[in-house]
């Protein structure tokens, strides 16, 4: 069942049709894109809220489509449409956000490693947003921590900002509990940037890490190398954190710095 064109708020209930009910999928391809399918789910006011919180990228390229019925597509499609995925994730660069997190479900769905990672370094130079960076990590990434970790060395070093971004999530999500290593930590807390995105990813790893690798990541705080902007952010996110008692949090002002 697919979300379509509610004109109703963001919190507003959902409207849902079978795909069936809009029309034969292979008919509403256009230039062996996605983009009918997209439209057809469309819902307007969602996308202005999307708009709000992707305010680097025009509201022209943001259709307005909830992630529940992305990822439902992207399963429908894997199954009903093999040969138009490969042709989907095949075309870069797309136009619209939406294509965007469909391609990065689109991955999430192969169940090959070696092409998951593949198709993923393919997609990483054409990330233009947060939303995007964070949202799609492949399950096979989990299962192959090793082969991973080699790619995200790689990531780190590169010259695009959301690729560093992805890296590093990948450290939060994937290797701060069994395969934590400390120079992850040091890897992390090297990284020199100018951009906003890289810096703010860099101070959630290490809030997290606070919570999840406490006496191997304090130590990094206390020494009050990092950026003025990471390490104040840092301490933010994890005075704000749950997974953090509150003798920690009153313990970690002492190391702001100005």
């Amino acid at each position: 069942m697919y979300e379509i064109n509610s004109k109703q708020s963001p919190k507003s209930p959902y409207f849902f049709i079978p795909l069936s009910a809009i029309t034969n999928p292979r008919i509403m391809l256009q230039d062996n894109s996605f983009t009918s399918l997209l439209f057809a789910l469309q819902d307007v006011p969602y996308g202005d809220f999307t708009h709000k919180l992707i305010p680097t990228l025009s509201r022209e390229r943001i259709i307005g489509v909830r992630l529940p019925a992305l990822r439902k597509l992207a399963k429908d499609l894997t199954k009903q449409q093999p040969e138009a995925v490969a042709q989907f994730l095949n075309t870069l660069p797309h136009h619209y956000h939406e294509e965007n997190l469909l391609h990065g479900f689109l991955i999430e769905q192969i169940k090959t490693f070696d092409q998951a990672i593949a198709y993923t370094e393919a997609l990483l130079p054409y990330i233009d947003n947060w939303a995007v960076c964070d949202t799609f990590s492949p399950k096979l990434f989990l299962k192959h921590p090793k082969e991973t970790y080699t790619h995200i060395l790689q990531w780190l070093q590169s010259p695009q900002p959301y690729t560093i971004r992805y890296g590093i999530g990948l450290l939060l999500s994937n290797y701060l509990d069994d395969y934590f290593e400390s120079e992850m930590l040091s890897l992390v807390a090297d990284i020199q940037s100018d951009e906003y995105y890289v810096n703010m990813m860099i101070a959630w790893y290490l809030a997290t890490a606070l919570a999840k690798q406490y006496e191997a990541t304090l130590p990094l705080i206390q020494s009050q190398t990092l950026s003025p902007f990471v390490q104040n952010k840092a301490i933010q996110k994890a005075r704000e954190s749950r997974r953090i008692t509150q003798e920690v949090k009153e313990m970690l002002v002492r190391w702001r710095v100005s």
